[in-house]
Order: C-alpha cells, then structure tokens, then sequence
C-alpha cells in the first residue's frame, strides 16, 4: 500500500496526463467551428469568435465522404469479425489442443509481434501486386496488377493478427481444465467445447480484441493509400488529405472530418470500456 501522502500527488499527475491527452482533441472541435479568418488570425484564438457550424455540412459536400465512411466502415467490421473468429479458434488450439511442434508455432507468432509493421509493407505490397489469377495476372503472378486496386487487398492483409492470437491463448489457458473433462463426458465434441463452453467465458479479451482491431482498421492510412487509386475504394483517412491541396489547405474542413472520424471510436469505446480495461488488467496478470 502506497502513503496516503502519496495518494494527492498522484492524482494531481495523472490529471495533468488527462489534461494533456485531451487538448489536442478540444482543440480540433473547437478549430472545426472557426471561420477561416479564425483560423488564419495570428496570435490564434482558442475559441472562434463566430460559431461556423457549416463547416461540417460543406466537408461533407467537399468530397464524396459518405463513401469514404463506408469503405472504412466495411474494411473495420470486415478485419474485425474475421480476426475474432480465426484468432479464437487459433488461440484455443495453442492452449488446449496438444499437438507436435505447438511451441514452435507459439515462438513463431511471438516472433511475429516483434516485426515492425512498416517493414513488411513493401513484401505485402509486393504478394498483393504478384497475385496468380487476379487483375489479369496469370499463374505466375505476372501481367497485371494483381489484388491492387481491389476489396481484397483492402481486407484480406491484416485481417489476423499476432497479438490476437497471442491475448486468446492466454485466456484459455487460464480457464480450468474440469470445464471441458465437464463437457467431453457429456459426449460435446472439441468444437462444441470451444464454441460453448470456453469462448463465452473469454468476453473481456472478445471486447479488446475487437476494439484494437477496429481502432487499427479504422486509422489505417499508409496501406490503402499504397493499393488504392480508385476514389470509390478509398477510406476515411485518406479522404482527409483531400482538404490539403496545392495551393492551400481548408483547415476548418479539415478538422471538422477529423472530428467525424474520430466519432465512430469514441462511441465504440464506450460501449466496450469495461471489458477492454478488464482484458488488459486480466491479461497483465497472466
């Protein structure tokens, strides 16, 4: 037990961290609502002296946003649903599944997560464009452009990722084993075991597991920006660099989709707070 001399200290810190975590985001709403004068005023105001609440509607109107919301939107629950499914089941074999040559898997996906994800960009671009039987290439994986330009490269890299196998395995381990010896006398085969039995007593990594992806799917700018050219396949985040043009860039507009974009987040983390801080906790202890 820490002091209770200790106890102001530490609040007045971590207040202070909340402080600054949060001023960057007060500051883009309220840079949303300036009018460009505002926003070209030098030294600048913290809060507009005209309230531009139109400045949402014209972002809007600048670019064909409604698509971009809708890709982004496909590609998250897409990435999403699939890493819940394939990591549990991959989780689960790792854990309770005895099978040769387990530990090396196991130290491979370790491995995995040590790679820096800007260093596999170019291989993944290079097996997206090399794809047989795709955007005219032949078996080979030449004459044509392969996944690029296309929904699958869009969701089928990054659909599975380490850590969430590496988050499930952990929660199955920590399951006791009498539940499934329970189930497997009762005549419940290994799928039903982990399907029934086991998956729904892992909520809180289902709930971290799902946020991250959809958090990392989401504000994801470098790989679709690299495989796409297509305006009707490109995201959120890439729309935003429409409002940064040649000649100048429309910062009013440009805070304002910022803020939209964030909004679909924000909504997500609340409904799955509890759970995601609970995974975290959880898999801290294991």
């Amino acid at each position: 037990m820490r002091p209770r001399s200790y106890r102001p200290v530490l609040h007045v810190l971590l207040g202070a961290g909340s402080l600054a975590m949060i001023v960057p985001f007060v500051w883009m709403i309220l840079s949303s609502l300036k009018s460009h004068a505002d926003i070209a005023a030098y030294p600048p105001e913290v809060l507009p002296t005209e309230w531009v609440w139109s400045n949402y509607r014209e972002a809007l109107k600048f670019a064909p946003f409604g698509t971009y919301f809708r890709n982004s939107l496909l590609i998250a629950v897409g990435h999403t649903v699939i890493n819940l499914i394939l990591a549990t089941m991959a989780g689960y074999a790792l854990a309770r599944v005895p099978f040769r040559g387990r530990s090396v898997v196991f130290m491979g996906i370790l491995g995995m997560m040590m790679i820096p994800t800007y260093t596999k960009i170019v291989p993944q671009y290079l097996i997206a464009k090399s794809m047989p039987f795709f955007g005219g290439n032949d078996y080979l994986g030449r004459g044509g452009q392969g996944w690029l330009d296309s929904w699958w490269a869009l969701i089928v890299p990054g659909a599975l990722t380490p850590f969430a196998i590496f988050l499930f395995r952990q929660f199955y381990l920590s399951l006791p084993a009498e539940l499934e010896e329970a189930a497997r006398i009762d005549g419940m085969g290994e799928f039903g075991i982990f399907a029934r039995v086991m998956t729904p007593l892992v909520k809180p990594a289902v709930a971290t597991v799902a946020l991250i992806t959809f958090e990392n799917s989401w504000n994801n700018f470098l790989w679709p920006l690299l495989i796409t050219t297509r305006d009707d396949l490109r995201v959120i985040q890439v729309g935003l660099a429409a409002f940064q043009q040649s000649e100048r860039t429309e910062w009013a507009y440009l805070m304002a989709g910022s803020t939209l974009a964030t909004v679909p987040m924000i909504v997500l983390f609340l409904f799955a707070q509890r759970y995601f801080v609970q995974g975290f906790a959880t898999a801290g202890i294991k």
